[in-house]
């Protein structure tokens, strides 16, 4: 939420007017999602290739806010966190958390050769419990929560994406 958004919330909210501020966070949190350039990714797992259109968090300020907020992802949908860290350098480890997020995802860490690192799976919504990737990575993929066992992807799996579309 923009500056002025937020400046026009709190003096909605000082006014007592308390439901429409709540309608004009709605209106804002939805705005923000509609029109999200997606890009197609990949994994192949020992039972089949998955496709998902997710979107591209490239930016610190994209990759700080994440899914925060967020309650509208699809089962082939989620967010790709590339380059991890957003300010580059080559793979880093990495930690995440679920601040603010009312929905459980799987995160799964990547390494620079595309393979998947570690699945932290069902993550417990608000958490602010650090989720390690345990090793060096160069992306990071969030799906909904038990995506990733549903479809059988596994440690070691490939994912791939069209590292061109930044």
């Amino acid at each position: 939420m923009t500056f002025v958004a937020k400046a026009v919330l709190a003096g909605v909210l000082a006014l007592g007017a308390g439901a429409g501020g709540v309608a004009y966070m709605q209106r804002d949190v939805k705005s923000d999602v509609i029109g999200v350039a997606t890009l197609p990714l990949m994994i192949k797992s020992a039972n089949g290739t998955h496709a998902f259109s997710v979107e591209s968090a490239k930016t610190a300020d994209e990759q700080a806010r994440g899914l925060m907020y967020r309650t509208d992802l699809k089962p082939d949908g989620g967010m790709l966190f590339w380059p991890h860290p957003a300010t580059g350098g080559g793979p880093a480890d990495a930690n995440f958390w679920m601040k603010n997020t009312p929905s459980s995802l799987d995160i799964i860490y990547i390494r620079a050769d595309g393979t998947i690192a570690r699945i932290a799976e069902n993550t417990v919504p608000f958490s602010e419990v650090p989720i390690p990737s345990g090793e060096p990575v160069g992306a990071v993929l969030e799906l909904r929560g038990g995506r990733s066992a549903e479809l059988g992807i596994a440690e070691g799996d490939l994912v791939t994406w069209d590292k061109g579309t930044r």
